[in-house]
């Protein structure tokens, strides 16, 4: 059956508790890292098994995207390592990432059982009152995602989307300083596949790092990457550590957001946005980066022809009422505009879709998503033609309650 769009990477599953207090003495108090694998904690299958029965768990990753863009209509499979164990052959959270996608319409062929290591897991430190606690990944089974392996997810798929999650948390996905993630997007443009890529770096203090314009050694392997993406969407911080890192270190305080954003997506075109050989020496493809904000997302894109459009702002019309939880608001944007981009697929490869409605999709689907309830993450995202309905309304909502009506 051919797929829509195949998210790739990065299954994990994420543990919430109040005595998890060694995740702070992982990575900080407060901290978030990408942890060796060796020191995950050994607690039993059983055990994990009861947290994921007593609602301590939930899914991450392309959890936090596939349901959400499979909820409008489209076909979405995932292809990802998870852990081989007694749970029907997965371990215990293998099968709990495996049943929730699978109970939510996402197609599991081409899971590949992992012999030796666990499915990616999270344990986060769920500390009382205002305090923020550790935040420890173990990538487990995703440190070893083998490119040829997911070759034949694409060739037996066909994806109109390849979606990677994500460059910076996999030691062989981001082997050869991220030439072999590279590669690996090159061919699946060469299969047809319109290709998007996260970055993800772990960081419990962005606003350090940005003041003092350190670099960051997972944001370089962004350097071979992002001249192959068709799609790239990071955060208004991220952004920042981005840049700092592959361009010159910038005193960001110095200016307003705004001017920020737009200076970001500058710097970003001129440095990748390379000419490819061939007749006219154009660029033969619709390219779109872009940055997300707290009400809404800045894009600049360049079609097929080598003409350019933006930086604009779209701002959300959809972010009125209180916040649940910020996690995984940038993947459930990115599943709005891919939602939009696979609708409307011909468009976008002819540079002649409406580049600011697939964005303001992306502010409805992570709007929908970070003031949902925790227990129905999933629950507001509707069809594809009921959400373009509000997006195309151009009414803006006044509180969440208004939003969730007109879409009911």
């Amino acid at each position: 059956m051919a797929a829509d769009v195949l998210i790739l990477n990065t299954a994990v599953v994420d543990f919430r508790r109040a005595d998890f207090e060694f995740a702070d003495a992982l990575v900080g108090k407060g901290g978030l890292a990408k942890c060796e694998n060796e020191n995950m904690p050994d607690y039993s299958q059983e055990r994990l098994r009861w947290w994921i029965e007593q609602g301590f768990a939930t899914v991450g990753g392309p959890g936090n995207a596939a349901p959400l863009i499979a909820r409008t209509g489209l076909k979405v499979a995932i292809g990802a390592n998870l852990g081989r164990g007694g749970y029907d052959g997965l371990d215990a959270q293998g099968r709990f990432f495996y049943d929730v996608m699978s109970a939510n319409g996402i197609d599991m062929s081409e899971t590949h059982i992992h012999p030796d290591l666990a499915t990616g897991t999270t344990y986060i430190h769920d500390a009382p009152g205002q305090d923020r606690g550790g935040i420890a990944y173990f990538a487990s089974a995703n440190d070893d995602f083998d490119f040829e392996i997911f070759k034949g997810a694409v060739e037996r798929l066909k994806p109109s989307i390849v979606y990677y999650m994500y460059s910076g948390l996999s030691e062989r996905g981001d082997a050869d300083e991220g030439r072999d993630l590279a590669e690996y997007i090159k061919w699946c443009r060469s299969k047809g596949a319109v290709t998007i890529v996260d970055s993800h770096t772990l960081t419990a203090d962005p606003q350090e790092l940005i003041n003092s314009g350190e670099s960051v050694a997972e944001y370089r392997l962004l350097e071979p990457l992002l001249p192959e993406v068709d799609l790239f969407f990071t955060s208004s911080d991220e952004a920042k550590m981005i840049e700092n890192t592959l361009g010159t270190p910038r005193n960001w305080h110095e200016f307003d957001e705004y001017e920020n954003n737009l200076h970001f997506l500058d710097f970003l075109s001129e440095r990748f946005w390379r000419k490819e050989s061939g007749p006219g020496d154009s660029l033969r493809r619709t390219r779109m980066f872009g940055v997300t904000v707290s009400n809404g997302a800045y894009e600049k894109h360049i079609c097929p022809d080598g003409v350019i459009g933006g930086p604009n702002k779209i701002e959300s019309r959809f972010m009125a009422g209180g916040v649940v939880d910020l996690v995984g608001a940038g993947d459930s944007f990115r599943s709005g505009l891919l939602t939009y981009i696979a609708h409307n697929l011909a468009d976008f490869r002819d540079g002649a879709v409406n580049f600011a409605e697939a964005v303001q999709m992306g502010n409805l689907f992570a709007a929908l998503y970070i003031k949902a309830p925790l227990d129905d993450r999933y629950g507001g995202i509707k069809t594809y033609d009921r959400m373009l309905e509000v997006v195309r309304s151009d009414i803006t909502y006044p509180t969440f309650e208004a939003l969730t009506k007109a879409l009911s």
